[in-house]
């Protein structure tokens, strides 16, 4: 089976990494901390262009670093992409020299990815004759990633590809990002410190917190455990990948189908069987011991609790199974007490609302 595996541990100055995770070989795997917490340093090391004294690195089958083996390849020889919070394009090319630049100094029996693919792939065609200076900063992190595309990585870095950007960019650029995850094998690692680009983008999350590893796995099961930070907090919160079931003309409504059940969402364009991803927070599910008719709430899920923690003096946290699907629904201690709600409790979870992330 194809992974990733990485162990590094070093001192910079004051701040002490150690970090230690596997990620799958293919899909985005999320850094994800608050600033500080070594994801970048860890994205660095990844790259070659930090060296930890007995570090590790495996890359599907490669390895890039062993140390107690007395090996490490230099990162002018590691086939990877790195995308920056700048884009940092040659200002005196255009567009299209910016991405031949790279490619043509990789072998064509290299190539992993067409200059047309990489062009396409994130929707640059109309801006191949346009200079840097011209282009927006969505624009211009978009020529950045089908630049470190045409590298042919086998394994593509992205070190907060959007923190540069305003609202508006970054709501223009993530479908592109939707479409790498979908349409390439190429392993990301993506850091962040958003909740929702994580939410959005990733299927394997590795969580940092001041220079270490806390945990790491697949991002459902993540944002699900109630001893991580994740599950508390006002985002508190789980992912969903749905498919659209089918559509509700009369109502504008349209059934999203998972494995523990079904959602009703707003009118959707997308036909049956286009995949969808959900984001419920714990903050907009509620609970009842039976199933209520006569409520304004159509996404009501049997549900059996697994596991309570408490949030505050006022409030828990409740991790639910739904057909073998985790959700979140933060409640009141009073709301529990009076509901007698325990683990192996069944229950209907009403789900107020929910976040289409695409």
């Amino acid at each position: 089976m194809s992974s990733l595996s990485a162990r590094f541990s070093l001192a910079l100055g004051d701040f002490r990494l150690n970090a230690s995770f596997d990620a799958p070989g293919k899909g985005v795997t999320a850094l994800f901390g608050n600033s500080g917490s070594g994801k970048t340093t860890v994205l660095r090391c990844l790259a070659g262009l930090e060296r930890a004294p007995d570090g590790y690195l495996a890359v599907n089958g490669e390895i890039w670093q062993d140390e107690n083996n007395g090996f490490f390849l230099p990162t002018h020889r590691r086939p990877l992409g790195y995308v920056f919070q700048e884009a940092s394009l040659f200002p005196h090319l255009n567009v299209r020299r910016n991405l031949e630049y790279g490619w043509k100094r990789i072998p064509a029996a290299e190539r992993r990815v067409s200059f047309e693919q990489a062009v396409e792939l994130v929707g640059i065609g109309q801006l191949l004759d346009h200079n840097p200076a011209h282009l927006s900063g969505g624009e211009r992190q978009r020529v950045a990633i089908a630049r470190a595309l045409l590298s042919s990585p086998r394994l593509l870095l992205m070190d907060e590809p959007l923190a540069a950007l305003d609202l508006a960019s970054k709501k223009d650029i993530l479908p592109y990002l939707e479409r790498l995850h979908d349409e390439l094998s190429i392993p990301v690692i993506y850091v962040s410190h958003s909740p929702d680009e994580v939410a959005r983008l990733a299927d394997h999350m590795v969580l940092m917190d001041r220079g270490k590893t806390v945990a790491h796995g697949p991002l459902h099961a993540m944002l699900a455990r109630l001893d991580l930070p994740l599950a508390h907090g006002d985002e508190a919160g789980v992912v969903l990948d749905t498919v659209i079931g089918e559509h509700d003309d009369t109502f504008r409504l349209t059934r999203l189908d998972y494995s523990g059940g079904s959602i009703s969402v707003a009118r959707q364009t997308q036909a049956p069987g286009h995949p969808m991803r959900l984001r419920i927070h714990a903050r907009d599910v509620s609970l009842a011991l039976e199933h209520h008719d006569d409520s304004s709430i159509l996404n009501i899920l049997p549900a059996q609790v697994v596991e309570i923690a408490d949030e505050n003096p006022s409030q828990v946290m409740i991790k639910l199974d739904t057909g073998g699907v985790p959700l979140l629904a933060r409640v009141t201690r009073k709301s529990r007490t009076l509901l007698g709600l325990q683990p192996g409790t069944m229950v209907f979870a009403q789900v107020k609302s929910v976040a289409l992330l695409g």
